[in-house]
């Protein structure tokens, strides 16, 4: 998550487009003219996670939702977590619908006890563990010195700490299993950040360390460790921050793109999560059996330009 767009900028923007364009709630981001077509990822034979058992925090939406489902459809064992037990169910329904393997618990990655609890189900449940997708986190947007210390601490330890919680927790399943991957969610913050996001951009940049100094830690042991750094993504949390979680989904859509249009150079247009989700699965696949210690960029451009 990148530059996010707030209501003011969106509404302003879905105000302006919606006399010039004829928008529905089916809208694409290739609508608007100079954006780059959305690619649209299908579904594949391929089983490159068949008899694996993948964790994943923070999977009730977003990406974390799209990658329990691309595991699931790739012959994962998914175990995943998030605090909205209701959307919690929803998941865990949709994949079995879909043929797949899902168990949810409910998890607060904030408390060291409801990871250890996570993560100790999952491998009871389905025998082991070979791949963590740590994806959990939250943002709140404030000048620095508006921050109550409360809120400095809900970010941090959200995105964070709760990255550590589960990493301890879950290593020494994957040293038993005798190796496997870790993923973990940071974000373009991490590199180049903006006004009123301290707690987030401190959050994010300290992943890139953990991971550095974790795949360090772990290689020899055949765990492999990386960050995926999207930009800004179509999600509930973008729509939150921006104020939009309850607009019309036209109106979302025609301010979402004009707000991509300007603030996001090269394609012009906001990731979906399954775009994220497909990155967090080749981080986690043996296909990229000697990359550890990376963080892997994927912001549709916004990097290139220079932040």
């Amino acid at each position: 998550m990148t530059d996010q767009p707030t209501r003011r900028h969106l509404l302003g923007a879905a105000t302006a487009g919606a006399a010039g364009l004829a928008l529905g709630a089916a809208a694409t981001a290739a609508t608007i003219k100079g954006a780059a077509p959305v690619t649209i990822i299908e579904r594949t034979n391929r089983q490159r996670f068949a008899d694996k058992v993948v964790a994943i925090t923070g999977a009730t939406s977003g990406i974390g939702r799209a990658a329990a489902l691309a595991f699931a459809a790739e012959g994962a064992k998914v175990a995943f977590c998030g605090r909205r037990e209701a959307l919690g169910h929803e998941v865990e329904a949709e994949i079995a619908g879909l043929g797949g393997q899902a168990f949810y618990i409910r998890a607060d990655v904030r408390k060291e006890e409801d990871v250890k609890a996570f993560v100790d189900a999952a491998v009871a449940k389905y025998g082991k563990l070979d791949v963590a997708f740590n994806n959990a986190g939250i943002t709140l947007e404030k000048r620095l010195h508006d921050y109550t210390a409360a809120e400095w601490d809900d970010v941090v330890h959200t995105d964070l700490r709760g990255v550590f919680l589960s990493m301890k927790y879950e290593i020494p399943y994957l040293l038993t299993n005798g190796g496997g991957t870790i993923v973990v969610t940071a974000s373009t913050n991490a590199l180049a950040a903006a006004p009123r996001r301290g707690a987030y951009a401190a959050a994010k940049h300290g992943l890139i360390g953990l991971v550095q100094a974790a795949a360090l830690d772990y290689a020899e042991q055949g765990i492999r460790i990386n960050a995926l750094v999207p930009g800004t993504t179509d999600t509930a949390l973008v729509r939150r921050v921006a104020g939009m979680e309850d607009a019309p989904e036209a109106v979302w859509q025609i301010g979402a793109q004009q707000w991509a249009k300007s603030n996001i150079p090269g394609m012009k247009r906001m990731a979906r999560p399954e775009e994220i989700a497909a990155v967090a699965l080749m981080l986690a696949s043996d296909d990229y059996s000697y990359m550890t210690g990376s963080s892997v960029v994927v912001d549709g451009g916004k990097m290139a330009h220079g932040g």
